[in-house]
């Protein structure tokens, strides 16, 4: 349970960073993260992170998709996660 909860943490703070490199690089016209991997990211586990780097960094809140699928998978792993820690008290 506890490696669980941290799977959650560490993949909420990779998706967090991931989109704030992929604003970055949208800014400066260079390379970027494919809306693939930052809806992936999202879907297995991220999606707190994902969802707090859109509002941060102001990226990707106007794609439907992103606006719908992270946060389904947000109250999705959030449930889990207070599940988790319900379990560990």
């Amino acid at each position: 349970m506890r490696y669980m909860l941290l799977y959650y943490l560490v993949v909420n703070v990779i998706a967090f960073f991931m989109y704030a490199l992929d604003k970055s690089r949208a800014v400066h016209h260079k390379w970027r993260i494919t809306e693939r991997a930052l809806l992936l990211i999202a879907i297995i586990g991220g999606a707190i992170g994902a969802l707090l780097g859109m509002i941060w960094f102001r990226h990707k809140t106007l794609h439907l998709q992103f606006r719908v699928i992270v946060p389904v998978f947000m109250m999705l792993h959030g449930a889990i996660i207070l599940y988790l820690l319900a379990k560990a008290i």
